[in-house]
């Protein structure tokens, strides 16, 4: 198994730079002096489709040879993944099909749609996407770019955390949420990779906390059925993903529904920007552990702001 390193994200920043939106890094100083630490927000909630998952579907895009291109590209995902992957795939004029839940949101079909992907939905379970998906790739010869179980992926989702620290170097932590673990393989890898000195924390729901158990007991947990307002972190990590994160990520924190909830609606209400769930969790671990964050600087990947105003949690 090849494990991607720093210069394969600093190759990947340098493919993908013409085609994604170097996010700002945000402050308060409200939120500052709440949580008494230092916050820099990376907030890939302003990146293309409003998530951070448009820098690896980018990458991934751009590296397909001209055979590949031509046959087009498949992949089953009914969230940010599947708007990414569809817009990147636009842009390159290579044809995209998405498999998708029938129960997905009305919001995320219509993004996926509007970006131009063919949608072909499926049954709720991850055995029907994965089938839909394969009879698809049988029938065209598309190639799959998996969420996150996918190297070039993963170097694309790393290119987040060097923005970041080429902005704010002097980090004590990183903290980036956790689901199949792509933005943190590439984010720890990166922090890594450059000072190593720099804490690498993964947080994740309280309700989801495969990747915690995982971590903890160092066997591959998978998730079964979790219950979580973070929708965007439901799934299990993959072989990839949990090997990278064994060797670069220092802990994994969780974080009740309540904190997650609760940190959504501050960033709302004092930063006036929109944040989903999934990205909440990055602050609400700080607030459920704050000794450990006392009086230090902490940089947050906020992972996306694609959230259904029609059906909020607070």
């Amino acid at each position: 198994m090849t494990l991607p390193s720093l210069s394969d994200i600093q190759s990947a920043n340098l493919r993908i730079s013409p085609f994604i939106h170097c996010t700002p890094v945000l402050t308060s100083q409200l939120l500052n002096s709440i949580f008494e630490c230092e916050l820099f927000f990376k907030c890939e909630n302003f990146q293309k489709v409003g998530a951070f998952k448009f820098r690896g579907a980018a990458n991934a895009i751009l590296l397909l040879n001209d055979e590949e291109k031509k046959m087009g590209v498949v992949t089953h995902s009914s969230g940010n993944h599947a708007a990414a992957l569809a817009l990147a795939a636009k842009i390159n004029g290579v044809k995209a099909t998405i498999v998708m839940p029938e129960t997905s949101p009305v919001v995320k079909k219509n993004a996926v749609a509007g970006y131009g992907a063919e949608i072909m939905f499926c049954k709720p379970t991850l055995q029907a996407r994965e089938e839909t998906t394969r009879m698809i790739m049988e029938r065209t010869g598309a190639k799959l770019i998996h969420p996150y179980d996918n190297f070039n992926v993963i170097c694309g989702q790393g290119t987040a955390s060097l923005e970041l620290l080429n902005e704010k170097p002097d980090l004590d932590f990183v903290i980036a949420p956790i689901g199949g673990g792509g933005l943190m393989s590439g984010t720890s890898t990166c922090v890594k990779g450059i000072n190593s000195k720099i804490k690498v924390i993964g947080a994740e729901p309280l309700n989801a906390n495969d990747a915690w158990k995982s971590f903890t007991t160092g066997q591959l947990v998978p998730s079964v059925n979790p219950l979580t307002v973070a929708d965007g972190l439901l799934t299990s990590l993959s072989e990839l993903t949990f090997t990278i994160i064994k060797k670069n990520v220092d802990q994994i924190l969780t974080a009740t529904e309540e904190s997650i909830v609760e940190c959504m609606l501050l960033v709302w209400e004092r930063m006036k920007i929109i944040i989903e769930p999934s990205s909440a969790t990055v602050l609400a671990v700080i607030r459920e552990n704050p000794g450990m964050f006392r009086g230090k600087k902490a940089g947050l990947i906020i992972s996306g702001g694609n959230v259904d105003f029609r059906k909020l949690p607070f």
